[in-house]
């Protein structure tokens, strides 16, 4: 611990640093000389990676560039007259290269003209050149989380990419998953607090509550799982370039634990040719509650000039609580403390190679639960006890890619441990008497690898790939008076997985494309419980399963885009301590799966055009639904609790008036049922599922306004409707939460390496039930509310170098 404190201490000493992504717009001061010389200076202003491969073009002349623009539009002005184009090989990454000049169009055959009217012919006007769109429109975007840098344009399903550029970043990064869910309508988390949430994506939801069941939303930081049965671990966003969505199943990539989709982190890469860092800081103050700060630096240092880089990133974070205990004399109970350190090493050592080796370390301490008792004064409630929350989490790994040509290997190794330990007050348990105190102790060990071999090009792309993963989680449960705690049952269970997988996508005509796909899994589970003398073995659990995928697109034209699909995902099953109300000391929850038909229209490319927006409707089948439970006395378990059906339909689009302005908004309806339950659950027939809402939607709005030419204010504010929906399953549980309006207004004034910001969020001080849970052994007098985080402020500051 003294090391990572010390490591984090070292990164915060270092000098404040440089964009990591390229931003909407931003100050350039690149002086006019030699071509290479100035892409050095645009890619370290810049933050991303520029290679020249034909040493005669980098030798020639720019005339520099000063002002404030894209990144793309920078390069364009800055490659005016050169001969030069360039192409984004990545979202961090440029390749500059001759461009081949237009063919000259052949003269017209001149008109015969007798000799007497050669006085009357008139010269013709030449041609007007054709218009250029001048203004920051970015690069095609590229979904790196397809495994195969597809082009969004052509991607045959629903994705949502949202730039993190680094403006905006510096001020959201302290929020995590937050800052991401805020702006999709279509995610949903259980807030319970960070650190401990689920994420939910297009209505999948499975329940309310944290336990053995299998996250239904795969997490990854580049190329490496985060999670396998672990609650949403909210890494620091900082530094982190881009934030993929892909919307589930996506079990033919992914394998398990892929039935709502995929969140995939876009971490910066070291950069291998220069020196660079950067930092934010920033004050909190929530109204009602108290304060805070959070902060982050950057640190980008090559140690071998084009061969080998370190990049770190280091962050802290106190968010200030908001809700009181006045039987305990205290205020501002559920403040959070979150440090964390990501280091990465990559080293290029010629012929397209290149290694990444890197470690993450976060530590979330969390001082008390963040929900209120309906009933009571606004924002307190009453306990016994505290009830804290940590999640420590840490993850080394290895990433090793090549290109060849039209084809990219990449294969990564990772290992990630995680302990999380929750603390409940459980006076009135049965059988107890005074102040009662409940333990629950989780610690993870996740290995995961994967190999693949890709090509992107041509009529026929495909991939082919080797996954294996090995997850061993050990449970412990203790309860009793404080200060003297008896153990409960205790429970073990490993999952291996070894999967094959593959994809191909055939272009049948230049406008239609067919996807067909699969993953065959064999998997082996295995749980025990612990410190029981008399129970029963569990035998171990072989399976072999399939996750097939089939798509079509279809470019109607040069905007209009029509996809089609189906595909499927499951997660494993394991074992888990039965409900108190059972005789059996264990129980097995089995596997669940769903199966997905859905159906999108895109029109146009936000990256490319000024309008464009999307839509789609989809009908998905869940079959044995793993939920995470309560017993009748607050115990947790996990059981199946039948088959379900989710209808959902989608909507988004995005528009740029003018240079200055932008507009994004999206909405989405959700229908779900349980319509085939488990005896236990007969009465929950045709209940909603947990957690989904029926409706929401987002709304955000952005102006930028030259006051110089390095000088710009950044206006932004969003609001977010989040429909109603319900805690669980069955009517102990069915306890409505959701509908409200949520909004966040902010200001930035761009100072070209600094920057200068103001945040307001939850604006009108809504103060309505995002999420109904908070205590387990409390939750049959259906009185607990979790309220927004009240109105709150942070005062900002954040520099490049």
């Amino acid at each position: 611990m003294r090391a990572n404190n010390a490591a984090i201490a070292i990164v915060m000493a270092c000098i404040m640093a440089s964009p990591a992504a390229a931003r909407e717009k931003r100050g350039f001061s690149i002086s006019a000389g030699q071509l290479g010389d100035a892409l050095t200076s645009f890619g370290e202003q810049a933050g991303i990676t520029i290679g020249v491969t034909d040493p005669i073009l980098a030798k020639s002349g720019t005339r520099g560039l000063h002002g404030r623009f894209s990144t793309a539009e920078g390069l364009r002005k800055l490659l005016r007259g050169t001969g030069a184009d360039f192409v984004f090989v990545d979202a961090q990454t440029v390749r500059v290269f001759r461009a081949k000049p237009p063919k000259a169009p052949k003269p017209p055959k001149p008109a015969k003209i007798s000799k007497t009217k050669k006085s009357e012919v008139k010269k013709r006007p030449s041609p007007s050149p054709a218009p250029v769109l001048d203004e920051a429109l970015d690069a095609a975007i590229i979904v790196t989380a397809s495994k195969q840098n597809s082009p969004f344009a052509n991607y045959p399903g629903t994705v949502h990419v949202v730039d993190l550029n680094p403006d905006k970043n510096a001020r959201e990064a302290a929020l995590g998953t937050a800052a991401i869910v805020a702006k999709l309508p279509q995610l949903a988390t259980t807030s319970l607090g960070s650190g401990r949430n689920k994420i939910f994506i297009r209505g999948v939801a499975d329940s309310s509550f944290n336990g053995q069941s299998q996250s239904t939303v795969g997490q990854y930081l580049g190329d490496v799982r985060l999670t396998y049965n672990a609650p949403d671990p909210n890494l620091n966003l900082y530094d982190i370039a881009r934030v993929e969505i892909l919307e589930g199943p996506q079990g033919t990539l992914y394998g398990t634990g892929a039935l709502g989709g995929i969140i995939h982190l876009t971490p910066n890469k070291p950069d291998t040719r220069g020196i660079a860092a950067s930092g934010a800081a920033g004050f909190i103050s929530t109204a009602k509650g108290g304060q805070g700060e959070d902060a982050a630096v950057m640190v980008n240092m090559p140690i071998a000039q084009d061969r080998l880089a370190v990049r770190v990133v280091g962050y802290w974070a106190n968010e200030p609580g908001y809700i009181a205990d006045p039987g305990r004399g205290l205020k501002n109970i559920n403040q959070t403390m979150t440090r964390g350190l990501r280091a990465t090493v990559r080293y290029e050592p010629g012929d397209e190679w290149a290694i990444n080796a890197g470690i993450v370390d976060q530590h979330i301490d969390a001082k008390d639960g963040q929900y209120i008792l309906r009933g009571a004064s606004r924002l307190t409630r009453n306990s016994h006890i505290a009830q804290p929350f940590d999640n420590d989490f840490s993850m080394t790994f290895v990433t090793v890619e090549k290109v060849m040509g039209d084809l990219n290997f990449n294969s990564t190794t990772s290992l990630v441990k995680q302990h999380i330990a929750s603390v409940y007050d459980a006076t009135g348990y049965p059988g107890t008497t005074g102040k009662v105190r409940f333990d629950e102790n989780i610690n993870i060990k996740l290995f995961a690898h994967e190999t693949r071999l890709s090509k992107d090009a041509g009529r026929l792309s495909w991939l082919v790939g080797l996954s294996g993963i090995y997850d061993v989680s050990r449970v412990r449960r203790d309860i009793g008076p404080v200060g003297a705690l008896a153990p409960l049952t205790a429970v073990t269970n490993d999952n291996s997985e070894l999967a094959l997988f593959a994809k191909a996508t055939f272009a049948v005509t230049p406008a239609f494309s067919a996807t067909v796909g699969a993953r065959g899994t064999f998997s082996r589970s295995y749980g025990e419980l612990i410190g029981v003398t008399n129970a029963v073995e569990s035998p171990k659990v072989n399976t072999l399963r399939a996750s097939p995928t089939l798509a079509f697109s279809w470019r109607v034209n040069d905007r209009l885009f029509g996809f089609g699909r189906y595909q499927k995902a499951f997660r494993s099953g394991a074992v888990e301590v039965a409900p108190t109300e059972d005789d059996n000391d264990s129980q097995r929850f089995e596997a669940d799966n769903v199966s997905l038909f859905e159906l999108g229209l895109r029109l146009g490319d936000p990256a490319q055009h000024r309008f464009s927006s999307s839509a789609s409707i989809s009908y998905a089948r869940w079959s044995q639904i793993q939920s995470d439970l309560v017993d009748s006395n607050g115990l947790p378990y996990t059981a199946n609790i039948g088959d379900g059906r989710i209808y959902a339909l989608e909507f988004q689009f995005a528009w740029r008036p003018t240079k200055a302005w932008k507009v994004d908004a999206s909405a989405f309806l959700n229908l779900s049922s349980l319509t085939d339950p488990e005896s236990a659950f007969a009465s929950s027939s045709e209940f909603e599922l947990p957690n989904i809402a029926h409706d929401g939607g987002q709304i955000s709005l952005s102006h930028i306004s030259d006051l110089s030419p390095n000088v710009a204010l950044i206006l932004d504010g969003t609001m977010r409707y989040v429909g109603k929906s319900h805690l669980g399953i069955g009517e102990a549980l069915d306890v409505e939460q959701g509908g409200y309006v949520d909004s966040s207004v902010g200001a930035r004034l761009d100072l070209g390496r600094w920057g200068i910001s103001l945040d307001v969020t939850n604006v009108a001080d809504v103060q309505s039930n995002r999420f109904a849970f908070g205590n387990p052994f409390g939750i049959t007098e259906r009185n607990q509310i979790t309220p927004l985080r009240p109105r709150t402020f942070r005062i900002g500051i954040d520099a490049a170098f």
